[in-house]
């Protein structure tokens, strides 16, 4: 959720900047050493990372080196400080942090090192003794703690955190410098496969891998508090702030985590009188993002990869593959029984019990002794969760009183899981009021479901609240604009009664002028996707609408995009932000797409002209992915899809490494995929804070570039996984009932998805027009699809597609997209060596009775990559007719089966 608030951002940059005491002792200079891949520098004083920089490419340093002078106060945590917890005799926890209170540290010789130290000046008293040693294999660099027992009586090391730190400060910097400069961390929290990803912001150039020396574990990722109020604004939308690899984490589970389920089992480690023990980590060099894992499996680290990813529908299976020089010697889940694991080439095939549901931990352990970790997180089938979806919305929070002055009524309005009732306030005002992405994302999620799974009485709710609510109250009355919020705070002005426990007096409180505003580009996107949307189920089903033509529902979402898009008698834009990339906006390049197949002429060449003016416009800036916030990972959606669709190759190509940068693939479902979000807690949420969200909507969002990209570049398997990962993410959102939250606090004191419904309709959006079956074969683990199941007898291949919308199948092989605009693929058969396929597509889903029945479709076959000498893709089956771009397909039987070959 984004709101047009630079006010927070402008307030950071211009708090005084004191100056910084130097507690560090920078001014004492440096340590420095080389590697075959590295320059390092270490502060002397603390021997800390001062600098990490490559040897190809000094200038770009993962590290905040042009910034430490500002990060050299006491509190401010570095890599190479430690922060653990002990006990002696089940007594209390006791704290030592080497950031707390520093001094310079003990210079040592150590064989072996490129510098070492004991720590003992610089932290508290305790009878713990701690060295630590940098090193180097030439290549690679080496950071290591060994902490020895001097005490007489046994130690428990309940907590023993490496704190990290690289260059993701964004505060004062240009959108130039930002994406220049900075870099990106992501977790795989997998125990002895847990790995560190850190990647340029431009997702372009050479990436940091951390992955843990023997003996080593990433059991859980803790965020450091640091002061707040300093010019670098920790723990804000311009620095969200630094975590810590923890290797022991027993100490947290049993205070601040105690009401959660960590990721992993917490553990301790009890040391003997005068027993030590070391744990480290390697600091490594990828050529690109790409590579990433090839350099985990470099560093003999266990590496998992999971077809489709870690988000896993009840009906369908999941593969996991495997990668160590060491044999498995078992595999479990976590709840027992959760998975079936049967043996298939290099992994398991991983079946879903009937039971099971929400997260699972599947635990791998090998013959040396390594365990590793993987989390997944379980699902109703697909279609079986947009249809409690879509009942939940319809029922639950479907808004009816026509009393409320606010004109809400009827609405599918924000929900509050927590209490289960509406929110009809909320200091936030957009929230309870209908529009902005906390407020709109009900309604919008309830349209695109109808889009993508049409139900009766769901359709003739969502006519009601177009009818009776979007016109007149969120659109001002015969007129194409949006409004920022139909409910507002101005006691003078209304009979409702506001609570006396919410605190009104802050900016987001807006009174009347303000809320009704029709300024903000992005609020444009919601209401023309929710015509969009009914445009599509008139046209398809056209019994299941009855308030307007679809020509109406088409034309009112034309004339909402262009009223966003226009300007007013002074030549000014009716809405700020229209010239930037617009969450949800593939939407329109879909509306554009039925203008021209409606013959709609004159609105395609306005709108295709208007998009043009923006996409060239784009291809002339360095970072063309501007945004309400100083950095965001908003822009890039809208941006690719209207330099792709104009033929704008270096702009959409680097959009593409942008969004690899911010958006990782790694063992575990609520980091795979999912972009980088960490501030719409405060503008959607109800536990407000700056926290990295899991699967907020930037996954699904960015899924559609991605998924865009490979489909054009098949051989690019990395970008489908990524992308696939995202657009799964909306589904771990939705629970057993229906409700569908905003996003999953990623934080292991809470580790829950958020009560309020917020601004998961985008989300959502980016998931229905994303969703397929994506079948590839890839050279080492054969064919593979993302969304469905795969058969081969001799040279056919059987496609049964799994997702939750079965409307495309992408086959990477003949590079040929198949898509359905109503009805349902049931399932694709291939042959390579023939060259032929047919696609059996069905009314609509069995397993879902309350979806309507389609009697008719279109099938349309793209041809996005050329592969090999093939040729154009063509309809063989007899008694079908090209129409609107398509094939029209008789479904009145319930069934047809359609053949294709390439001519």
């Amino acid at each position: 959720m984004l709101m047009i608030k630079f006010v927070t951002f402008v307030c950071m940059l211009v708090r005084s900047v004191s100056a910084q005491a130097d507690n560090l002792g920078l001014s004492n200079g440096y340590i420095s050493f080389s590697t075959s891949d590295f320059n390092v520098k270490l502060v002397k004083n603390s021997q800390t990372l001062a600098s990490i920089s490559t040897k190809a490419n000094p200038a770009f340093d993962f590290s905040p080196f042009d910034v430490l002078s500002q990060r050299a106060a006491n509190g401010n945590y570095h890599l190479g400080d430690i922060a653990l917890r002990y006990r002696i005799a089940n007594g209390a926890w006791t704290n030592i942090n080497s950031a707390t209170a520093r001094k310079p540290v003990l210079s040592l010789n150590k064989n072996g090192f490129v510098a070492a130290s004991n720590l003992s000046p610089t932290i508290s008293k305790s009878p713990l003794n701690i060295t630590r040693q940098w090193g180097t294999d030439g290549r690679d660099v080496t950071l290591s703690f060994t902490v020895q027992n001097s005490g007489t009586s046994p130690i428990e090391i309940g907590a023993l955190g490496f704190p990290i730190e690289f260059n993701s400060i964004f505060t004062s910097r240009t959108a130039e410098d930002t994406q220049s400069k900075c870099s990106l961390t992501d977790p795989n929290i997998g125990l002895a496969g847990g790995y560190l990803r850190v990647t340029p912001l431009e997702g372009a150039g050479a990436s940091l891998v951390v992955t843990p020396l023997e003996g080593t574990v990433f059991e859980g990722w803790r965020f450091l508090p640091e002061n707040t109020n300093t010019p670098l604004a920790y723990q804000s939308q311009v620095f969200e702030g630094f975590y810590s690899w923890e290797v022991h984490t027993l100490a947290y589970a049993e205070r601040e985590w105690s009401a959660t389920t960590p990721w992993n089992p917490p553990t301790s480690k009890t040391l003997a009188a005068g027993e030590s023990v070391t744990y480290g980590l390697r600091f490594s060099l990828s050529k690109d993002v790409r590579s990433i894992e090839d350099t985990v499996k470099r560093t003999n680290t266990p590496l998992a990869i999971g077809v489709p990813g870690y988000i896993v529908h009840g009906d369908s299976t999941a593969q996991l593959h495997l990668f160590h020089n060491s044999t498995v010697s078992s595999i479990t889940s976590d709840p027992v029984g959760a998975f079936q694991f049967d043996l298939i080439s290099q992994g398991y095939k991983l079946t879903p019990s009937p039971s099971a549901w929400g997260r699972v931990r599947v635990d791998i352990s090998y013959a040396n002794g390594a365990t590793q970790s993987v989390s997944y997180f379980i699902t109703k089938s697909g279609p079986q969760q947009l249809a409690d979806l879509g009942n939940f919305l319809c029922t639950a929070q479907y808004y009816t009183d026509t009393s409320d002055p606010f004109h809400r009524a009827p609405s599918i309005i924000t929900y509050d899981r927590s209490v289960n009732n509406y929110v009809l306030q909320d200091p936030r005002v957009w929230i309870a009021g209908l529009s902005d992405e906390g407020g709109a994302g009900s309604w919008l999620a309830a349209a695109m479901k109808q889009a993508a799974q049409p139900n009766a009485g769901e359709v003739s709710k969502l006519e009601d609240f177009i009818h009776q609510t979007v016109l007149g109250t969120l659109q001002p009355p015969n007129s194409s604009a949006v409004r920022k919020s139909v409910f507002f705070y101005q006691p003078d002005a209304t009979t409702f009664q506001y609570s006396s426990n919410i605190d009104w007096s802050g900016w987001p409180s807006w009174n009347i002028a303000n809320a009704f505003a029709t300024d903000r580009a992005y609020d444009y996107v919601h209401v023309s996707a929710a015509y969009w949307s009914l445009y599509r189920v008139a046209r398809f089903y056209p019994d299941l609408v009855h308030q307007a033509s679809w020509e109406w529902y088409i034309a009112q979402s034309y004339n909402t995009v262009m009223f966003a898009m226009g300007t007013n008698a002074q030549g000014q834009p009716n809405a700020g932000y229209s010239e930037l990339g617009l969450m949800g906006e593939t939407v329109w390049g879909y509306l554009l797409e039925d203008l021209k197949l409606e013959n709609l002429t004159t609105e395609a060449n306005l709108l295709e002209a208007r998009m043009k003016q923006r996409a060239e416009a784009w291809s002339t800036q360095t970072v063309p992915y501007g945004s309400e916030m100083a950095w965001d990972s908003t822009g890039q959606e809208g941006v690719y899809y209207w330099t792709n669709y104009f033929g704008l190759t270096d702009a959409a190509d680097k959009t593409i490494d942008s969004v690899l940068g911010y958006m990782p693939t790694v063992s575990h479902w609520g980091w795979n995929g999912n972009a980088r979000r960490y501030w719409d807690f405060l503008y959607g949420g109800k536990l407000e804070r700056i926290e990295r969200q899991i699967h907020h909507y930037g996954s699904g969002l960015n899924s559609l570039p991605l998924l865009e990209h490979f489909q054009q570049n098949p051989s690019d398997i990395y970008a489908l996984r990524v992308g696939y990962g995202g657009n799964s993410g909306p589904m771990s959102n939705i629970d057993q009932e229906g409700f569908a939250a905003a996003a999953f606090h990623s934080w292991p004191d809470t580790l829950a998805w958020d009560a309020y419904s917020g601004d998961f309709g985008p989300n959502f959006l980016g998931h229905v027009l994303g969703a397929g079956t994506y079948v590839i074969d890839d050279a080492e683990l054969g064919i593979l699809a993302f969304g469905g199941s795969v058969t081969s007898d001799a040279d056919l291949v059987t496609v049964v597609p799994t997702e939750s919308v079965r409307r495309k199948v992408y086959l990477a092989m003949f590079g040929t997209q198949i898509v359905v605009e109503a009805g349902n693929i049931d399932l694709v058969k291939y042959s390579e060596k023939s060259r032929a396929i047919s696609v059996r597509i069905v009314s609509n889903i069995a397993s879902v009775p309350t979806m309507a029945r389609a009697t008719s479709t279109i099938l349309k076959i793209k041809k996005m990559a050329q592969v090999g000498s093939l040729g154009t893709p063509v309809v063989t089956s007899q008694g079908v007719v090209s129409e609107r771009g398509g094939w029209l397909v008789d479904l009145s039987s319930g069934t047809a089966t359609v053949n294709i070959a390439f001519q």
